[in-house]
């Protein structure tokens, strides 16, 4: 079974394969960038799933766009 990522939702969490699809960048490179202090942390959901509040990514996409409304 493969796991689909979705568009992001009005407001709630996301897992890492609907902010990599988002954001136009690789599984590996996400990870990075929050070692790198560059990505939100997130939060441990259970001991192996981490999800960010959609808030979250959707300021980091603001903030990676320049702050422009488009």
């Amino acid at each position: 079974m493969t796991y689909t990522p979705a568009p992001l939702p009005a407001e709630g969490f996301v897992r890492l394969p609907s902010i990599i699809a988002v954001l136009g960048i690789s599984r590996n490179t996400f990870p990075n960038g929050v070692k790198a202090g560059k990505y939100p942390k997130g939060t441990l959901l259970t001991s192996r799933c981490r999800v960010w509040p959609v808030t979250d990514i959707r300021a980091l996409l603001e903030s990676l766009s320049g702050g422009a409304n488009g």
